[in-house]
């Protein structure tokens, strides 16, 4: 069980995925499994095989110091596999080793057959810890205990992201409440209340129309069950107020 704070990112590095040649799997998968240990993430990015942006990239989210991140993709044999060479260049001053224990189990997989390419898949960022391949034995790889490689096949990937969230991300002890309530009003009547909520709790307001009717569905959420309760009675106030119909559901986390 984790007792800290975390920002969770995942990158899913990939042309083909932009070019439509590909849909992704990667998204859902993640984020169901972080949902399910009271996870969520602040950010994802889907990218091309571009150096610079994944550089871009991974340095942006190296510099919050809560992050851990999630990268799928581009750390194969061919020449368009960029992730290992650039994730040196982001977390380990552009240093690179032939990882020993990656090294043997390329060529435990696939002999002579390792030579010439496949055995550059064992060359990793240094300190670089493996995740086990439940397809091929050619390892994943993670830094400092919080930036995860993995291949861009799901069918590799997917253990990959159990085996790193159950090592080190198994269970989040902060709990997050959330109150819903959906509002017989337009958002823009709720405007001026909405500019009361602090920017540190997650707050959002979904507009829907329904015949002739607007509504709008209000969720905060926080870590603070006073705090979330205090500043939703803003907008029970607002209904009483102004005699507009509301619904509240009941608080989950």
């Amino acid at each position: 069980m984790c007792e800290k704070k975390v920002n969770f990112y995942s990158v899913i590095i990939g042309t083909e995925l932009l070019n439509g040649r590909r849909s992704d799997a990667h998204f859902a998968f993640l984020n169901q499994q972080l949902l399910s240990r009271g996870w969520e993430q602040k950010a994802s990015f889907v990218i091309g095989d571009d150096t610079k942006l994944m550089l871009d990239v991974f340095n942006l989210i190296k510099s919050d110091p809560n992050s851990v991140m999630f990268s799928f993709g581009g750390i194969g044999a061919t020449p368009d596999d960029y992730t290992r060479e650039v994730a040196a260049k982001a977390f380990t001053n552009g240093n690179l080793e032939f990882h020993k224990e990656a090294k043997n189990r390329i060529i435990n997989q696939f002999g002579s057959e390792a030579y010439p390419h496949r055995i550059n898949m064992a060359y990793l960022p240094i300190n670089a810890k493996l995740l086990k391949n439940v397809v091929n034995n050619v390892a994943g790889f993670y830094l400092e205990d919080r930036f995860f490689f993995t291949p861009g096949f799901p069918s590799m990937s997917q253990a990959m992201v159990v085996e790193a969230l159950d090592k080190h991300y198994s269970k989040s002890n902060l709990e997050k409440y959330r109150n819903t309530m959906t509002i017989e009003t337009s958002e823009n009547d709720l405007i001026d209340t909405m500019k009361k909520i602090p920017s540190h709790l997650d707050f959002s307001s979904l507009p829907k129309i329904i015949g002739d009717k607007r509504k709008v569905v209000i969720s905060l959420a926080g870590y603070n069950k006073d705090e979330v309760d205090k500043y939703f009675q803003l907008f029970i106030e607002f209904c009483e107020k102004n005699k507009k119909d509301f619904i509240l559901k009941d608080i989950s986390k």
